[in-house]
């Protein structure tokens, strides 16, 4: 058997039949892997927080055995205490992907890289120091995902051909070299609200983090990260605007709220190549400003022309009145828009959607071939 996956099903059914006392997980782990035979191409591994480990002696073992043995694919979600990962990870040189949850990632002195990961995720884990600075190599490097991880700025990797980068909570990430990856075009970028580190927000604006992405193609972001980098205001002007930039996406996105507006109307504008647009809405709390944001909406020169502009999404919509203004702005400067698609949200009744739908009909459009697509609610 070349694939193990000692996962969460596996978990739960040694849990139905009284496997958690101290010693029974490990003791089933033990035997299937020093009777397994053969090479393990894939391993999957689920510590379930009920187990008691003083000590992760048995998962070191296990993790030994399996750099033996030739793997391709480790997934390790640990629920359990903080996990050192083992050293001998770092000697599994055939590795092509890689994903790992609630570990602590320090190589030993002298790592130089996995010359075969293709794709890496990596979730509630610490960076250790990177001694001596030394650049992990990952020349065969397209995915990598950072979710709520810390000390990021020791995670010092070269990745030239990384073409995705999907960043979570993370906002150390944005100073990573890895950015300036001449193939990375798709960025996807969300801020956990309770879990924001505010001075260090604060140091970033939009300008800084766009100009550090060139070649960006595919770009997604939350609104309340957006939110955050207003914290300096927006430029009027880009250094480079985002001319590669062809997919933009807002992600909890409310338009109740002023920042977020000006920051996505402020991408809007200095993305001259952009073809789809897709916002999802967010529930608008007790602090949003409609009034403030319809004005802003309806004042002269908040969005230029969107020439290259094709189609637009916009899901869960309230139907508020910046909602709509925002969506006959965009009638209004694209030329070549195809396709509005408005999907309402799942609580909004039929009345409430008939009326979306009948305005939005009666707005101006400047592309004589836009076509409105209205769905049904997603559940």
């Amino acid at each position: 058997m070349s694939v193990l996956n000692v996962d969460f099903d596996f978990a739960i059914k040694l849990s139905s039949k009284g496997a958690f006392d101290p010693n029974g997980f490990i003791r089933v782990i033990n035997k299937i892997m020093t009777h397994h035979k053969g090479p393990i191409f894939r391993f999957v591994l689920y510590i379930p927080y009920e187990i008691n480990l003083d000590s992760f002696q048995e998962v070191d073992q296990w993790i030994l055995i399996l750099s033996r043995n030739s793997v391709k694919q480790f997934i390790l979600v640990n629920s359990n205490q903080v996990y050192p990962l083992h050293s001998s990870v770092f000697s599994c040189m055939e590795l092509k992907y890689l994903g790992i949850y609630n570990c602590i990632f320090k190589p030993p002195i002298g790592f130089e890289g996995f010359p075969n990961l293709q794709s890496c995720n990596l979730m509630n884990i610490h960076f250790g120091d990177n001694l001596g600075g030394t650049v992990i190599n990952l020349p065969q490097l397209k995915m990598l995902a950072l979710d709520t991880c810390g000390n990021v700025k020791s995670f010092n990797i070269k990745a030239l051909n990384l073409r995705t980068l999907r960043v979570i909570s993370c906002l150390d990430a944005m100073s990573l070299p890895l950015l300036h990856s001449e193939r990375l075009d798709v960025v996807q970028i969300r801020l956990l609200k309770s879990k924001v580190d505010f001075p260090r927000v604060e140091r970033f604006n939009l300008a800084v983090m766009l100009s550090k992405l060139p070649m960006v193609v595919s770009f997604t972001i939350d609104g309340y990260f957006l939110k955050f980098l207003a914290a300096e205001k927006f430029p009027k002007w880009l250094p480079h605007e985002a001319k590669c930039l062809k997919k933009l996406e807002f992600q909890s996105f409310n338009f109740g709220d002023l920042d977020q507006l000006e920051g996505a109307l402020y991408m809007l504008q200095n993305s001259p190549d952009l073809k789809g647009l897709h916002v999802t809405h967010e529930q608008m709390g007790p602090d949003a400003d409609l009034e403030l944001t319809s004005n802003h909406l309806e004042s002269h020169d908040c969005l230029q022309t969107l020439f290259m502009l094709q189609t637009v999404e916009l899901t869960s919509l309230e139907g508020s009145r910046p909602e709509l203004l925002f969506i006959k702005l965009l009638l209004d400067h694209s030329p070549r828009l195809e396709n509005m698609i408005i999907r309402p949200k799942a609580t909004t009744d039929t009345e409430k959607r008939y009326n979306i739908a009948k305005d939005v009909m009666l707005f101006p459009r400047a592309s004589s071939k836009a076509k409105m697509v209205f769905l049904d609610p997603q559940p």
